[in-house]
């Protein structure tokens, strides 16, 4: 085995169980605020919080450390509406012949159809993409590992991020995707994996009561 440098792993608090229980659960309570958001507001939002949040994404883990993922910001009008308008065209396909009965069924009760007017309104689309070649260092050229899961961690740091500063999300992900390549001006060799909405929710925005309903812990885990 090749000898490799090392730091000290960094001091945790020193929290008792009832503290670290009292932490779990605020961060549990928090998180259970976040809802996913189909109507926006135009609102500005600080760029410096988006890129504050990627920071945060961009500490996740990631196979051998090459953290395979790319974070292409758009704000500007004409390439939203780019987005937009290749999206739905893919989104309309979708509703109108590739999905099946059961899909359409299951998406029903979230009230979602092909028109997607908040990838107009929203101040930011994150679009995310996972990198099949890349590495740690500018130039690398190196297989990575584990990049849906790698990309997938980071995301879910990034949504909770952009929860904690006070921001609405939304999910969205058109199959296929390839035409946010172009768009984003990436290269063909990075997947567009989904985009991420970002911004106020509009003062008349709603939640499904569907999307409020979360599988209880016993449901969701199994102690051995």
């Amino acid at each position: 085995m090749k000898p490799h440098d090392t730091i000290a792993y960094n001091a945790l608090p020193a929290y008792s169980d009832a503290e670290r229980i009292q932490h779990a659960q605020a961060f549990y309570m928090a998180l259970k605020t976040r809802r996913t958001c189909r109507d926006f507001a135009d609102t500005p939002v600080a760029p410096e919080v988006i890129e504050t949040a990627i920071l945060a994404a961009g500490t996740a883990p990631s196979g051998a450390n090459h953290q395979p993922w790319h974070f292409a910001v758009i704000s500007s009008p004409e390439k939203k509406k780019a987005l937009r308008i290749a999206a739905e065209l893919e989104e309309k396909e979708f509703y109108e012949r590739k999905a099946s009965q059961e899909w359409i069924d299951a998406l029903a009760p979230l009230g979602t159809d092909d028109a997607k007017p908040y990838l107009e309104i929203a101040p930011y689309l994150i679009v995310i993409f996972g990198q099949r070649r890349g590495g740690l260092y500018p130039g690398d050229d190196k297989q990575n590992y584990y990049v849906n899961e790698s990309v997938g961690i980071a995301t879910g740091f990034l949504i909770a991020a952009l929860h904690e500063a006070g921001l609405a999300t939304l999910t969205h992900t058109p199959n296929p995707m390839k035409f946010l390549n172009e768009i984003c001006e990436r290269p063909t060799n990075e997947k567009p994996v989904m985009i991420l909405v970002v911004g106020h929710p509009s003062p008349d925005a709603t939640v499904p009561v569907h999307a409020t309903i979360k599988k209880p812990l016993e449901q969701i885990s199994s102690w051995l």
